[in-house]
């Protein structure tokens, strides 16, 4: 086995692992309980971790954990065609009048 990741909380980790999963690679979480430990053990070392199961999947895992960490985009900002509020791009609803945007 092969470190590949440590995360800052466990559901970060376990995204992680899902995505890994999906691209066929096997990993495994471990320091999934120390966080009860914290105090008698210095932080760094209750992080949860990715293991990787093969050390063959480490350039394509490398790849994922580089994709994860890409900054998703800006979207430009959208007017509400009821309201005309403008909306960050993302926003599937206006967050002034709740309606639909297109």
């Amino acid at each position: 086995m092969l470190k590949l990741y440590s995360a800052a909380n466990l559901q970060e980790a376990y995204l992680m692992l899902h995505l890994l999963a999906a691209e066929g690679i096997q990993a495994k979480v471990l320091n999934e309980h120390t966080h009860g430990a914290l105090g008698e053990i210095p932080f760094i070392h209750a992080y949860p971790e990715i293991w990787l199961q093969r050390e063959d999947d480490l350039p394509r895992a490398r790849e994922v954990v580089a994709a994860f960490g890409r900054d998703p985009g800006v979207f430009d900002p959208v007017a509400c065609p009821t309201c005309g509020e403008e909306n960050p791009g993302n926003f599937e609803t206006c967050w002034h009048c709740g309606q639909t945007l297109a």
